[in-house]
């Protein structure tokens, strides 16, 4: 599905996607096929859905987004973790 489907389909709304399809330009995903996975209530419970799903499944490539974007470009983000013993 194209993500001008998935907009049609669930306007305005909180959704968690799996990409079927997608290519990288840079530090940009860019979705080509794509289907949606589950419908949020707000963006908190569309991250969360996002990582509950990321943890069982860490092969497949989800994202959260919401319907009112009209094209379904992420960037991705390098997360640095320090960690300190207290």
């Amino acid at each position: 599905m194209k993500w001008a489907e998935v907009r049609a389909e669930h306007p305005n709304a909180w959704l968690v996607v799996e990409a079927i399809q997608f290519h990288e330009e840079g530090d940009v995903f860019v979705g080509d096929d794509m289907t949606a996975v589950e419908k949020c209530p707000d963006g908190a419970a569309a991250f969360a859905a996002y990582r509950r799903l990321h943890q069982v499944y860490p092969a497949r490539e989800f994202v959260f987004v919401h319907t009112s974007r009209q094209e379904l470009r992420v960037e991705e983000r390098r997360w640095m973790d320090i960690r300190t013993d207290a």
